[in-house]
Formats: C-alpha cells, structure tokens, sequence
C-alpha cells in the first residue's frame, strides 16, 4: 500500500502565497511523475503542474510564472508552491503520484483565496 498525504491548504488573500506538501509513504519502489491537480466547485479536475524524477516541470498556462513545482527524491515529497494567489485559483488541490505503474492520489487539500 501507499499512503499519499498532502498539506499547506488554507485560507489567504489575492495576492498571497502558500506552499503545498505532499508526501508519500509505504511500499514505494520508483516514483516518476509526481503532480498537482485541482477541482474548483462544479468543475472538472484539471492538471496544475507535473515534475518528472529529474525534475523536468510543466504548468498549466494559467499559473505559469506564479507556481513553482519541485520535488524532494530522497523523501518521496512534492511541493507546490503558489504566489501571487487569485480567487480563481481557489479549489482542493490533490496530490498525484505514480508509482511504477500505478496511479495514487491524496485526499486532497482546500486553498481558498478571497478578493
């Protein structure tokens, strides 16, 4: 089994920052992608910001700029670092990791960013 298990959410106004976690435990062999992923109220999961094991990152364009990826090999742990936050960037965000061949998600975290 492995256990996905994000942190960093909260509350923060438009033009803040905060800096997501997510850490990964239990029988993990090779991490390839690490990811975020984000869900806004009555939308479609969509792709925030990917991080191979080498460290090879791409950005949704919206964030582009704003966010930052990376990813500690050696603690199996994916950041995500946000700033200048905007009130549409409120929405859980959710950790993705693939393991070998297997895909594992954390249980989500709730950013929300007042105007």
């Amino acid at each position: 089994q492995v256990q996905v298990v994000e942190s960093g959410g909260g509350l923060v106004q438009a033009g803040g920052s905060l800096r997501l976690s997510c850490a990964a435990s239990g029988r993990i062999f090779s991490i390839n992608v690490m990811a975020w992923y984000r869900q806004a109220p009555g939308k479609q999961r969509e792709l925030v910001a990917t991080i191979t094991k080498v460290g090879s990152a791409n950005y949704k364009d919206s964030v582009k700029g704003r966010f930052t990826i990376s990813r500690d090999n050696a603690k199996n742990t994916v950041y995500l670092q946000m700033n200048s936050l905007k009130p549409e960037d409120t929405a859980v965000y959710y950790c993705y990791i693939q393991n070998l061949a297997s895909d594992y998600w954390g249980q989500g975290t709730q950013v929300t960013v007042s105007s």
